[in-house]
């Protein structure tokens, strides 16, 4: 009785469901073209946040408990 007109149903769709229907409907080639891309924008985020944790100092506690333990013998080679 109170249904949402199609238009209404477009409206109340996120961009996040918008991209899960896309995605549904790439073929196998472009499925991995797109893997690929976003597995390359997932690296390069991270390492910039990786670079800005240690430019702020957010690894330093971290970094000095895994060089007190390599001192202590608390480790062992790769």
């Amino acid at each position: 009785m109170f249904g949402l007109n199609s238009c209404e149903k477009d409206q109340n769709v996120t961009k996040l469901e918008q991209i899960e229907e896309s995605f549904l409907e790439l073929d196998s080639g472009d499925l991995e073209q797109f893997a690929a891309w976003f597995h390359k924008l997932e690296a390069e985020r991270w390492d910039v946040q990786f670079a800005a944790d240690v430019k702020t100092g957010a690894l330093d506690d971290v970094a000095n408990e895994a060089i007190v333990e390599f001192n202590s013998g608390r480790s062992r080679a790769l």
